[in-house]
């Protein structure tokens, strides 16, 4: 009798399991692209976040601090409503161990804006007085350029700039009002710059104390006429406005020199005033910084 029949495991064939190799994945790199631009992104908001700062908190950290170094009751920072939401305030005292004596966090000090009122105007008369130095030293310049820098003075006062013209030969015949070419050229040079700035101009002419000759009846006439004669040149030949020129006669009765030098030649002269337009509490310094400037 035959034996009986086992598992049959033996007539069974086996069933190989094959493990097919999985594709290789080509995206790999999206995956890390994407993490580091999840971190970039997380960078730039934290860069973000930190360049903005909260006024009232960094206050509130710096009062803090300072009670560390020794300044003041500690200051309290209200709580809301985050983690934190079971407490009412939030205190920062920190304990310093060390004695800090000199190092101490002050306020830097405030500067006195509240000037007086002769502070500010004495202010607005420096101011002035550098612009009308200014038209001064462009109007020597320009007689610089033709070697007539020593033809004119230079002064300021309270009425503002004055530009002194010698009315001697080299401006005017004794009893002429009748412009030299040198005359010419220097009301040519100085007007070349009077007609860029804004400002009134008083032509004035003055008159030494000897009689006019038979031209003119007084040395008010002389005077006026030289006046005039610089004024027309002025407006006619340089450009300036006729309506912000006048011409001023003073005969003989503002002499410059009543003793040493020739009064006879610097009383023949003509001036060029630029008037000032500032408020007569400013203009009333002029002459104390002039005196100052030398």
């Amino acid at each position: 009798m035959s034996a009986g029949h086992g598992h049959g495991s033996h007539g069974r064939s086996r069933r190989k399991h094959e493990e097919h190799e999985e594709p290789e994945n080509h995206e790999r790199w999206a995956v890390s692209y994407a993490d580091m631009m999840t971190v970039l992104v997380g960078l730039f908001i934290v860069l973000f976040a930190m360049s903005q700062i909260d006024t009232i908190k960094f206050e509130q950290l710096r009062k803090s601090l300072a009670i560390g170094f020794g300044q003041q009751a500690p200051s309290m920072m209200a709580g809301g409503a985050g983690v934190l939401s079971g407490l009412d305030t939030y205190e920062i005292s920190p304990d310093f161990t060390a004695s800090v004596v000199d190092a101490q966090i002050q306020d830097p000090p405030t500067p006195d804006t509240h000037l007086s009122d002769e502070q500010k105007n004495y202010d607005l008369a420096v101011t002035e007085y550098d612009r009308l130095a200014a038209i001064a030293d462009a109007v020597a310049a320009a007689l610089a350029a033709k070697d007539l820098q020593d033809a004119v003075t230079f002064r300021i006062s309270e009425r503002g700039l004055i530009i002194g013209m010698v009315a001697d030969e080299a401006f005017f015949a004794p009893s002429s009002a009748v412009m030299t070419p040198t005359a010419l050229a220097v009301v040519d040079g100085a007007g070349s710059v009077l007609a860029g700035i804004s400002d009134p101009i008083s032509v004035e002419g003055n008159a030494n104390t000897l009689p006019p000759g038979s031209n003119y009846a007084t040395n008010w006439e002389l005077a006026a006429d030289r006046a005039v004669k610089v004024t027309r040149r002025l407006v006619e030949a340089d450009g300036i406005p006729g309506s912000r020129i006048e011409a001023v006669s003073f005969g003989d009765q503002r002499p410059l020199a009543d003793d040493g030098g020739d009064p006879l030649g610097a009383n023949r002269r003509v001036d060029l005033v630029v008037l000032t337009t500032v408020s007569d509490d400013i203009r009333a310094y002029l002459p104390e910084i002039a005196a100052e400037r030398g």
